[in-house]
């Protein structure tokens, strides 16, 4: 989850390639799977916001994980929030990335702005976050993590 060090505070979305065979066309945060040179999630959550938005290691701090987050298609994901400071160069990668925005971080915990839908899929309803965004439709996993990092931001 690349929060931008701006005042306020950002976070920055992809729009996945339709030509992907998985997820195709959602937003989603920079990621993937872990590679043998990978010497864990965070390094795997680097190396991926280099290779598909072009956002190198050096303007990325690090600020911890969030809770794993097993998806209905079962992924599991250990998602990594780092500060992304300025002075990068976005090169989104058109194979895997067809846009890239900034969605206010207050918008995103602003529990106003969570919505629970549903939807059948496979026979089974399926229940699921969504966050709409003017004409973004963030959802399900995206959703969810966003959703997480509140929970987390506000537990007493």
């Amino acid at each position: 989850m690349p929060v931008i060090a701006t005042s306020p505070l950002s976070v920055l979305l992809t729009v996945r390639s339709a030509d992907l065979p998985s997820h195709a066309g959602q937003i989603s945060f920079p990621g993937g799977k872990l590679e043998p040179e990978d010497t864990g999630p965070a390094a795997a959550a680097i190396r991926e916001a280099r290779e598909e938005i072009g956002i190198e290691a050096p303007f990325i701090e690090p600020l911890g994980h969030l809770d794993w987050y097993r998806s209905a298609t079962g992924y599991a994901i250990s998602p990594l929030v780092g500060l992304v400071h300025p002075g990068y160069t976005l090169r989104p990668d058109p194979s895997e990335v067809t846009d890239v925005f900034e969605v206010p971080l207050a918008f995103l915990l602003d529990t106003a702005n969570h919505q629970l839908h549903s939807r059948t899929w496979r026979g089974r309803e399926r229940h699921y976050h969504a966050m709409p965004y003017g004409d973004r439709y963030i959802w399900g996993v995206t959703a969810g993590i966003i959703k997480n990092l509140h929970e987390r931001l506000t537990r007493t």
